[in-house]
């Protein structure tokens, strides 16, 4: 007698569904389509494209800017520090509102610094060593 297949065994034997050859053709022709539009249209957009040619700078120019920057050096005014270690050198670090003190041989020999209504004197290794306290007239300054 014949075995009568169950619905378990027919699912087995059934082809798989294939996808039509022509739907990836049609995929591909559509993202080209999409990343080949705004290059035909020519209304590609490009950041900041000077046309014209301003502000355009040559290697040289850029040199001369490097080497006299048109932005002021920053001004202080250091005679409110009266300690000096006698013999160093001093050397000024406007922007960081700081007095750099340098032996005779060039060895760092500690730095005075304003904080607030003071000037706070550091040794080489970082400690403070003296601090000078401003009075009002010299704050108004």
């Amino acid at each position: 007698m014949a075995r009568r297949q169950s619905k378990r065994d027919l699912w087995g034997m059934m082809p798989l569904r294939r996808k039509k050859p022509g739907l990836k053709i049609w995929m591909a022709l559509a993202s080209l389509w999409v990343f080949a539009l705004p290059v035909v249209s020519g209304n590609v957009a490009m950041a900041d494209d000077d046309s014209d040619g301003e502000g355009v700078h040559t290697p040289s120019e850029m040199r001369r800017l490097a080497a006299k920057p048109p932005l002021p050096r920053a001004q202080r005014d250091f005679a409110k520090y009266k300690f000096r270690p006698p013999g160093d050198k001093v050397m000024e670090q406007p922007e960081n509102n700081r007095l750099l003190f340098w032996t005779q041989d060039g060895k760092p020999d500690g730095y005075a610094q304003r904080r607030g209504s003071s000037v706070i004197y550091y040794n080489a290794q970082g400690q403070a060593t003296q601090i000078q306290h401003l009075t009002a007239a010299e704050m108004a300054e």
